[in-house]
């Protein structure tokens, strides 16, 4: 699928390199700058998604599980397991 993608959007460049009357391929600078620009704008979205990503989760959900308090009962006494099997 990522084929598609790739050739429906190097499609979509052509159009906008004919309509700004640029050669095509371009000139080195020009394709540099080009490529200079996928790359951040590759990276912008892959940021901004983990962003999103994260205001979506609570907090708790990323802590570890060790870091949970125990419900209920006792702590338990060193060299002892907890329900869990941990100790």
């Amino acid at each position: 699928m990522s084929y598609v993608y790739s050739l429906v959007s190097g499609l979509l460049f052509g159009i906008g390199y004919g309509l700004l009357g640029l050669k095509s391929p371009a000139p080195p600078l020009i394709a540099l700058a080009g490529l200079l620009g996928m790359l951040g704008g590759d990276q912008l979205v892959a940021h901004l998604k983990e962003q999103l990503a994260a205001r979506g989760q609570p907090p708790a959900a990323s802590a570890p599980a060790s870091t949970k308090p125990q419900s209920g009962g006792e702590a338990p006494k060193p060299g002892q397991s907890d329900e869990n099997g941990h100790g």
